[in-house]
């Protein structure tokens, strides 16, 4: 009876792989001829300067395949650091990539916002630890636990003077709050210099406001992709993408493929951008 298995057992792996190994192959290489091509169709108004990034669908695609939500979770974490490749590589400037918000915070239970903590950590630490792209935290920090907000900062403080990609790493974030932020920054530096609220209303500008974002300084998303077939901003960047291009993608984003960033990229080339004139 062994001596029948093990036959059975031979005979099974060294056929099994003639059977599949062709299709694989095939479908490698059309895979790759296909995205030869789309990569050839880019043009330089194909290039955003910033791509913000709603990395969506972990936990269906966890769903879907009978695991845990933090299985999704660092399935998702783990094509982070291919996405931030595919940036560099066609030279954009800055990303932001949306890993929380305080609705996350508020409504998810603790034994998926722990881990899921943890894994948002360990992964912008290993993004930092890499000493190729700057990590900028972005968000109510004051909201995350304590020794999350402390290590988002330390990623920062190592990659300060890295001369790379900016990457903004949003975690409790939210748009609405950013800009309640920014406003109350406003206020208080006004204060502090003695001004009215009556002159502080002459004076108030739009400019005035962006100069006291999250991200301040840094050029608006000319480019939103969001994964997971979802068509809508759900409160990311509100007061930065007033004028970007947006990019639906299907895909949930843990199989969200090279081939699907060359696809937003050649969209968004292909848009004609009027800026509302």
């Amino acid at each position: 009876m062994r001596g029948a298995l093990s036959g059975n057992v031979s005979q099974v792996s060294s056929t099994r792989p003639l059977r599949r190994q062709p299709r694989r192959a095939l479908s490698n290489l059309a895979y790759a001829a296909y995205e030869r091509h789309v990569a050839k169709s880019l043009t330089p108004q194909s290039i955003p300067r910033h791509v913000g990034v709603m990395v969506d669908g972990n936990r269906r695609w966890a769903k879907e395949r009978g695991e845990g939500t933090a299985y999704g979770h660092q399935a998702g974490a783990d094509n982070i650091a291919n996405l931030l490749r595919w940036c560099d590589e066609v030279g954009v400037d800055v990303v932001t990539i949306w890993f929380l918000s305080p609705d996350n915070l508020i409504n998810r239970s603790a034994t998926e916002l722990e881990p899921l903590l943890t894994i948002i950590e360990n992964t912008v630490e290993d993004l930092a630890a890499t000493q190729r792209w700057r990590i900028h935290p972005v968000g109510a920090l004051d909201l995350l636990p304590p020794h999350t907000a402390q290590r988002l900062k330390e990623a920062e403080d190592a990659t300060r003077d890295v001369d790379g990609m900016l990457v903004n790493c949003a975690v409790g974030y939210g748009g609405r709050r950013e800009i309640a932020d920014a406003v109350r920054a406003l206020l208080h530096e006004h204060a502090a210099k003695g001004t009215t609220i009556e002159e502080l209303a002459d004076l108030l500008t739009v400019d005035h406001i962006a100069k006291h974002l999250y991200t301040k300084g840094q050029p608006d998303p000319d480019l939103v992709i969001r994964t997971s077939g979802e068509q809508r901003l759900g409160g990311f960047l509100l007061w930065q993408s007033a004028q970007s291009e947006f990019y639906f993608c299907e895909a949930y984003w843990p199989d969200f493929r090279h081939v699907d960033f060359l696809r937003a990229l050649r969209a968004y080339g292909e848009r004609n951008r009027r800026f509302g004139s």
